[in-house]
């Protein structure tokens, strides 16, 4: 049964910037602005209207708690954002510019599948890649006469072979999914542990699993459930803002653990935070 749910003058929420900012890839723009996407079995479109947000969809369970746990509407943005301003005038201008960003609290199995697809990879060819997994692995739903898919679970994806994955265009990703998948379906990394974890026994984890190296390892820590606000993921936009900011070298000999430790150094446990305005800021602006 479709349910509603009006946010009403939220502080630090736009549709854009959220869904925008390289964190997800299964929400789509709508031609009237609004946003539509699938997690869970939950599928939502999300639509701005004057200072409120109005949530509309089909929803596994209450669609108001659904929607305060995904879109983490109980973390208090406007502190994040005035103590991250106080780091410098950089850093402000792009909170400034990137005011309605909110980190989402994603599913974590999804997210590790959905980043390791996302190695050398651009996000239209990424999103086209999930949604075939999920057209042929996952579970149909219906909802207004069109068909949605749910991300396949480690059971259902476990069925795809290698030659599977790449016919659906994984291209060299497709022995490290069907490897990563097969791990976890037989419980060798076992997920559910990790929220226990600190990051870097989370980290040293998730480096174990076949496609995962540092920058998507921070990427799972940074927009799953397992919300680790230190972690700092490092790809081409943020090693360009970083040293066009603070470090002046020649880009590709900058390493990455001397930006990372730059970021802890200058943004502390709110690192991915900081991070995400950055990189929203310096893709949107150039």
């Amino acid at each position: 049964m479709e349910q509603k749910y009006l946010l009403k003058n939220p502080e630090s929420f736009i549709p854009k910037q959220i869904f925008e900012c390289g964190q997800c890839f299964r929400w789509k723009e709508n031609p009237d602005k609004s946003y539509t996407g699938i997690f869970g079995k939950n599928i939502i479109t999300v639509t701005q209207q004057g200072k409120n947000i109005l949530f509309t969809g089909l929803c596994e369970g209450n669609i108001k708690e659904v929607i305060t746990q995904y879109f983490d509407l109980t973390r208090d943005y406007e502190t994040i954002k005035q103590e991250l301003s106080k780091v410098d005038h950089y850093l402000k201008k792009s909170i400034q510019y990137g005011s309605g960003i909110r980190l989402l609290n994603q599913d974590l199995w999804e997210t590790i599948i959905s980043f390791i697809i996302s190695a050398n990879n651009n996000i239209p060819r990424i999103k086209g890649i999930i949604e075939r997994l999920s057209k042929n692995y996952g579970q149909k739903m219906v909802w207004h006469g069109k068909e949605y898919y749910t991300f396949p679970t480690p059971k259902e994806l476990s069925k795809a072979s290698v030659q599977d994955l790449r016919n659906l265009g994984l291209g060299f990703r497709d022995k490290r999914v069907y490897e990563t998948t097969q791990l976890i379906q037989e419980g060798k990394i076992n997920l559910n542990t990790l929220p226990e974890k600190n990051s870097e026994e989370i980290r040293e984890e998730l480096l174990k699993l076949p496609g995962v190296g540092n920058k998507v390892a921070d990427c799972i820590m940074l927009f799953s459930t397992l919300k680790k606000l230190d972690a700092f993921p490092v790809d081409v936009w943020v090693r360009r803002v970083m040293n066009e900011l603070y470090l002046h070298q020649e880009e590709q000999k900058i390493k990455q653990q001397e930006i990372t430790e730059l970021a802890r150094k200058k943004y502390a446990n709110l690192a991915g935070i900081a991070q995400q305005y950055l990189f929203y800021w310096k893709r949107e602006t150039g």
